[in-house]
């Protein structure tokens, strides 16, 4: 089993970069390989350019769970309709993907968890049963967590992100869409307010309309077009135990520690809730707009006082940069931050406390993703009002792995000007600036 893809990985897609298309996808995570391949099966000439390696960042280094369960509601739709999508690729790619269809599990320590379950269980309309403490120890063997019940979707599944998304890649390929590695979107070239290309470090595509789905990247990317999105990310450690035995299939999180089965025999384990941020120049920028988002998990934020060298939002980082000379995407073709190894061994201990029988897990591998995130917890699914033939994708808040499908099939349809079969108002990027009250949804 591989761990998060790096540049010591060997690029898979160099073909020579083609001088025009009808779209360019700048990006290769889950959400820009998913539209390059629903908009290339669809016919439409479409260039995929990624700075440094396919699922390289936080595509690769996720949890790798495909969840309804939690969801907030507005997403819920496009979910349910990607988990079909992922049945469906499953049946095309094979056991690569490492799909396994074997619930998503939330179990609660206090009543005021079991009634936020049942609350959102009421609300979200789909297979989603509650579970009793005994009914969670039946389920999970050698349990003693003091959890007194639970919230269990079994249709929830999981996959194998680090070898999912260049498969699905290789998908995209198949039905036409031109992939490029280690080439790195400068800038749009734009005319009378219109995209007619994009400037490479390879050099210029036309093209008549860009997807920006560049994760943690976006916000700097779209600032010097001048485009402002208040998007900030946060750091994410996970770790891959050695092989032991298996006491549940599926994916379970609390809020102390999280675990999934792999299928080279260990645990994907991580923190449930607790993350890192680092305070950079945007932080200070949106700081009125991410209160509501501090204020609820203040506590489980460790802060630290800048990002390092090279981060999206580093107070070094280059902020203004021409076509033609070397853009901030180049100087970091994968961004790999170090984990947090002390919140790591905290999990280690929660998992042993929780599953005495197993005993503390010994690290196979351990590593950390940046995740992107907007105030309200939800993506920006939209179209940019001052700039004809941009499209933004961005803001998936360390959940964009499971429902990458279909938001793939979402932005395929939205750049074609078809009907998108969902309400994406929730999603658009005026609601920062219009006087919509910002508050993350109902959610788990």
């Amino acid at each position: 089993m591989s761990f998060p893809i790096s540049l010591a990985v060997p690029a898979r897609f160099t073909p020579r970069l083609p001088k025009s298309c009808e779209v360019v996808v700048l990006g290769g995570g889950v959400i820009g390989v998913m539209t390059a391949w629903h908009l290339a099966e669809r016919g439409l000439q479409v260039v995929l350019c990624e700075k440094g390696r396919i699922a390289g960042e936080q595509s690769s280094r996720n949890w790798g769970w495909i969840r309804q369960q939690g969801r907030d509601l507005d997403e819920l739709p496009i979910m349910v309709e990607s988990l079909a999508i992922w049945k469906a690729l499953a049946a095309e790619c094979g056991e690569a993907l490492g799909f396994r269809q074997e619930g998503v599990l939330y179990p609660a320590r206090t009543e005021a968890e079991m009634a936020g379950f049942e609350a959102w269980r009421a609300a979200a309309g789909i297979a989603t049963q509650m579970r009793t403490a005994a009914q969670m120890s039946a389920m999970i063997r050698g349990l003693s967590a003091p959890w007194i019940g639970g919230l269990f979707t079994a249709s929830d599944a999981r996959a194998e992100p680090m070898v999912a998304v260049p498969v699905l890649a290789e998908g995209a390929v198949r039905r036409g869409a031109v992939l490029v590695e280690n080439c790195a979107v400068r800038r749009l070239d734009i005319a009378a307010g219109r995209v007619q290309g994009v400037y490479t470090e390879a050099g210029r595509i036309a093209c008549e309309q860009v997807v920006i789905a560049g994760g943690a990247w976006s916000a700097l990317f779209l600032r010097a077009e001048g485009v402002s999105i208040p998007q900030l990310s946060v750091l994410a450690s996970v770790a891959a135990t050695e092989p032991m035995p298996e006491v549940f299939a599926g994916n379970v999180a609390d809020d102390r520690f999280a675990f999934r089965r792999r299928v080279d025999g260990g645990y994907t384990i991580a923190p449930g809730g607790s993350h890192d941020f680092f305070v950079g120049p945007d932080a200070f920028r949106h700081v009125t707009k991410f209160l509501p988002v501090l204020k609820k998990d203040f506590k489980s934020t460790v802060f630290r006082a800048a990002a390092p060298k090279g981060f999206p939002d580093a107070w070094g980082t280059t902020r203004r940069w021409s076509a033609d000379e070397p853009s901030p995407f180049e100087s970091v073709r994968v961004l790999n931050p170090a984990p947090n190894m002390a919140t790591l061994a905290q999990v280690q201990d929660d998992f042993a406390a929780a599953l005495p029988g197993l005993g503390r897990p010994k690290l196979r591998a351990s590593w950390a993703g940046m995740i992107d995130t907007l105030p309200d917890l939800v993506p920006i699914i939209d179209r940019a009002p001052q700039i004809a033939g941009l499209v933004i994708a961005t803001g998936l808040s360390g959940h964009g792995f499971g429902i990458g499908p279909g938001m793939g099939r979402v932005l395929a349809d939205l750049v074609m000007g078809n009907p998108v079969g969902h309400d994406l108002n929730r999603f658009r990027l005026s609601r920062f600036r219009d006087g919509t009250k910002i508050a993350a949804g109902p959610s788990l």
